[in-house]
C-alpha cells in the first residue's frame, strides 16, 4: 500500500509500505476513506517528537472502512463506516477507567502516527478496536466527522471544559488556528457573554468572525492586555485558552485574566514557557492542562447528527490522498494558503482549493 512516512527532520515522502495486519485479537485492519493533517504532524517533522522514528507512517485523524476483524472484536464487523480517535483505550487500566484515554498505561494513548503507524495511508491497524473506533451515523458524510477526531474533542475538552466556560464568561483565545476556532465553535455551545480572538494574521481572525467570535485583536498592531482590560472594567477575561503553543502567547494568556479566572493551555509546547508565581499567586488563577482523551466523540457526534454543531467550514483544501505530499506543503504554508484544514481523499483523483466565493477550484490531479 501507499502511506506518507516520517523519515527525521524535514524529510516525508509518499512511499510503498507492508500492508498492515491484524495482530492482537483486539485489533482491526480499516481502508482509510478520507484523513487529514493536524498541526502535531509538523511538530513531528520539524523533530520536535523524539519517539516518533524514521520509517513512521504519519497521521492520527481518519474515517475508514472496516477490512478485518481480530478475533477479541465484538463492537464492529467488516463493512462498517467508522469514525478512529486520534487516542485508543486499552480500556481496563486505572486511567482509561477515568476517561483519561490520552494517559493509557495499556499500550494506547496517542500512538498512531507516533509511536506506531498512523492513518494517512490507504489502509492501517487499529488497537484496542472496541474502545477506540465509533460507528458513523449513516446520514453523516465523512467531512462532517472527521474533525470530531481530534481537533473538536481537544479544543471542547482540553479547552472548553477545563476552562470551565460558563453564560455570560468572557471568553479570550490566544491563536486562531485550527484549534483555536474549534475551541470558539464549542465555546459557543455554553453561551459566553464574548469571545475575543487573539491572532497575527489577519485572515486567521476573519476565520474567527466566520466561527463565531464577537471580537478579533491582531496582537501585532494593537495591544490584547489593554483591550481586554477595557472590555471588562479593568478586570479582565474568566477564561483563557492558549492555543499555539510558545512560550509568549502562554505568558500572554495568563495576563489577560481576571482574579479567579481560569487559563486553559491547549497549544503543544515544544519549549520552557515562564510561569509568573510572583505575579499569578495571589490572584487565584486556575492553570490546566491535557492531553485530550476523546471521551467527548459520542456527544459530539450528537451534536453534529442533530445540527447543533456545524465541522464543515474548518475544510478549505481538498486533495486525492496520492497527493498527501502536496497536502503537506499547503497546510504547512497557512499563512499564505489560507488553509484550515486538508481532507485527504481516497475516492478522487481531484484536488480543490475552496475560493473566496466558496466555489472549488481545481489545484491538481491525484497520482495514487
Amino acid at each position: 500500500m501507499k502511506a506518507l512516512v516520517y523519515h527525521g527532520p524535514d524529510q516525508r515522502s509518499w512511499d510503498t509500505v507492508k500492508d498492515p495486519t491484524i495482530v492482537d485479537p483486539t485489533d482491526i485492519v480499516v481502508r482509510i476513506d478520507t484523513s487529514t493533517i493536524c498541526g502535531s504532524d509538523l511538530h513531528i517533522l520539524k523533530g520536535h517528537v523524539p519517539e516518533t522514528t524514521p520509517g513512521t507512517v504519519l497521521g492520527h485523524e481518519a474515517v475508514g472502512t472496516v477490512q478485518e476483524v481480530g478475533a477479541s472484536v465484538s463492537t464492529v464487523v467488516a463493512g462498517d463506516r467508522v469514525l478512529l480517535s486520534c487516542v485508543t483505550s486499552c480500556g481496563r487500566c486505572r486511567f482509561c477507567k477515568e476517561h483519561r484515554y490520552g494517559q493509557c498505561l495499556g499500550g494506547g494513548g496517542w500512538i498512531f502516527g507516533h509511536l506506531i503507524d498512523g492513518l494517512q495511508a490507504e489502509y492501517a491497524r487499529v488497537p484496542f478496536a472496541d474502545n477506540s473506533v465509533y460507528k458513523i451515523p449513516e446520514e453523516l458524510s465523512d467531512e462532517q466527522v472527521l474533525f470530531l477526531a481530534d481537533i473538536l474533542p481537544t479544543a471542547f475538552e482540553v479547552g472548553v471544559l477545563n476552562g470551565m466556560v460558563s453564560p455570560g464568561d468572557v471568553v479570550a483565545i490566544v491563536g486562531a488556528g485550527p484549534v483555536g476556532l474549534a475551541a470558539i465553535l464549542t465555546a459557543k455551545l455554553y453561551t459566553p457573554g464574548r469571545i475575543v480572538a487573539i491572532d497575527l494574521a489577519d485572515t486567521r481572525l476573519d476565520s474567527a468572525l466566520r466561527f463565531g467570535a464577537d471580537t478579533t485583536i491582531n496582537n501585532g498592531r494593537e495591544d490584547a492586555i489593554a483591550q481586554i482590560m477595557e472590555m471588562t472594567d479593568g478586570l479582565g477575561a474568566d477564561v483563557a485558552f492558549e492555543a499555539v503553543g510558545l512560550p509568549a502567547t502562554f505568558e500572554l494568556a495568563t495576563e489577560l485574566i481576571r482574579p479567579g479566572g481560569r487559563v486553559a493551555n491547549i497549544g503543544v509546547h515544544g519549549q520552557s514557557a515562564t510561569l509568573h508565581l510572583e505575579k499569578l499567586w495571589i490572584r487565584d488563577v486556575t492553570i490546566t492542562t491535557g492531553l485530550v482523551d476523546t471521551y467527548t466523540i459520542p456527544q459530539l457526534l450528537s451534536l453534529v447528527s442533530n445540527g447543533r454543531l456545524d465541522p464543515m467550514p474548518f475544510v478549505t483544501h481538498r486533495y486525492a490522498l496520492g497527493d498527501t505530499m502536496d497536502a503537506y506543503d499547503t497546510f504547512a504554508d497557512a499563512a499564505n494558503t489560507g488553509a484550515l484544514k486538508v481532507v485527504l481523499d481516497a475516492s478522487t483523483s481531484t484536488s480543490t482549493s475552496i475560493s473566496a466565493s466558496g466555489e472549488r477550484v481545481v489545484i491538481g490531479a491525484g497520482v495514487a
